[in-house]
């Protein structure tokens, strides 16, 4: 069945249930979540030789993606296993690669990559980061209407060029529910750690 058949036996409208699956995750799960990030949570390393968003020139790792001040830690191929990876990273990832990649592929953005891209040097500038990409691609899923949702992804999707819009809203779905799930986790953690931590230095 395709989708304009689904849509003319059902009457259901699903580019607002694609959208509203991540808005309330995105409301009542997340962005409250993240208010009040400190820079000591972003570039938290909780596990040795963690990739990281990093000032230029203070990086180990063998591809230091940027073109600002900071740059970001990847390797090429991913190790197995790959590097823990802090909250400056996975924001970095979820911003570049997750959604401006795909803003600049199918919404109008300016183009850019993980090369090109000038990555957050505090957590507040990261989070304004995130909202931005967040509000262009919401903006241009809502764009699509129904119509839109069928259409094929294209070239800038590789081999699922010819699988529908839909699949990629909802691989991006799945996406930013995964990662930014991870970011909180992440942000208790370290609240348990650190608050750990100073308990016993004050018992002492």
């Amino acid at each position: 069945m395709t989708h304009q058949t689904l849509h003319r036996t059902t009457g259901q409208t699903w580019n607002p249930m694609l959208r509203d699956q991540f808005d309330w995750h995105w409301t009542h799960q997340v962005r409250d979540r993240l208010a009040g990030l400190t820079d000591d949570e972003y570039f938290w390393e909780p596990a040795p030789g963690c990739w990281n968003v990093r000032p230029r020139g203070t990086g180990t790792a063998p591809v230091q993606g940027g073109s600002g001040a900071m740059t970001i830690d990847f390797a090429m191929p991913e190790p197995d296993p790959a590097p823990f990876t802090t909250i400056a990273w996975r924001l970095g990832h979820v911003i570049v690669g997750v959604l401006a990649v795909r803003n600049a592929a199918h919404f109008g953005r300016a183009p850019t990559d993980y090369q090109s891209f000038s990555y957050a040097p505090t957590a507040a500038e990261a989070l304004a980061q995130l909202d931005a990409e967040y509000a262009g691609w919401r903006a241009g899923v809502e764009a699509l209407g129904e119509t839109g949702l069928a259409r094929p992804c294209g070239e800038a999707e590789g081999p699922f060029a010819e699988h529908p819009m839909a699949e990629l809203v909802l691989h991006i779905n799945r996406e930013l529910i995964h990662h930014l799930s991870e970011v909180c986790l992440l942000r208790d953690l370290y609240r348990h750690t650190t608050r750990r931590g100073t308990d016993r230095q004050e018992a002492n």
